[in-house]
């Protein structure tokens, strides 16, 4: 079953535990995927789309890699 809800900077900062404000650098830097929907002007993403993608930033390997 997919996740379809659609999550704001505030959503995704609360998942990956860090500020609104960092969000919003990594999306102008390029480091968050395209917005999945925009509407106003404010991008949206769905919640899976950022679970895929917070699941292969780097630093969420550390855990997972027993070589660390």
């Amino acid at each position: 079953m997919t996740d379809r809800t659609l999550w704001s900077y505030a959503e995704i900062a609360a998942h990956i535990r860090v500020r609104t404000d960092t969000v919003r650098s990594y999306k102008k830097l390029g480091h968050l995927p395209a917005p999945d929907l925009v509407e106003g002007g404010k991008p949206y993403w769905y919640a899976d789309t950022i679970r895929v993608w917070s699941a292969r930033r780097p630093g969420n390997r550390g855990r997972s890699d027993p070589a660390r």
